[in-house]
């Protein structure tokens, strides 16, 4: 075969594929935590999530992705450019070919919920408990309750 018989194959493959794949203009989001569901199949313009590889935003039509969501704060923004915050310990991130996003927190709650003091009181509390941590158990629990603590006061403030 021609290098341009090959091309012209590659090319009318490519375009089959990219037209079958069921890419939508909307992106609906489905985010909840053990305690809440807060979008159920909503449409939404935009989300932004913190992750173990970087915080991403996300569109319709966004690559396939799966991540692991960090301590941090999810914002989404509704069609009239409304955000919403929320703080999340972690939890999962889908977002699928037909622009559907599902958000799998841990715990998630909305950032205006969150009081700053209690916030800083915690990461106090489990600071202590890190450098009091007599076992590397024990240094590795109050090490992660501290990295969510100190997410929590950043949300918060």
């Amino acid at each position: 075969m021609s290098f341009v018989k090959n091309a012209r194959l590659l090319a009318s493959r490519g375009s089959r594929l990219a037209m079958s794949r069921a890419y939508s203009d909307e992106m609906k989001l489905t985010f909840a935590a053990a305690n809440k569901t807060f979008y159920d199949s909503t449409v939404v313009r935009q989300i932004d999530v913190p992750s173990f590889s970087g915080a991403f935003g996300i569109l319709a039509k966004h690559v396939p992705t799966l991540a692991v969501l960090k301590p941090g704060v999810v914002q989404v923004y509704d069609n009239e450019g409304k955000v919403s915050k929320f703080f999340v310990s972690s939890g999962s991130v889908t977002v699928n070919e037909d622009s559907s996003v599902q958000v799998l927190a841990e715990e998630a709650h909305n950032v205006e919920d969150i009081d700053v003091n209690e916030a800083r009181q915690l990461l106090s509390k489990y600071q202590s408990q890190l450098s009091s941590a007599a076992d590397e158990k024990g240094k590795a629990e109050a090490a992660i309750a501290v990295e969510v603590a100190e997410a929590l006061v950043k949300a918060a403030e």
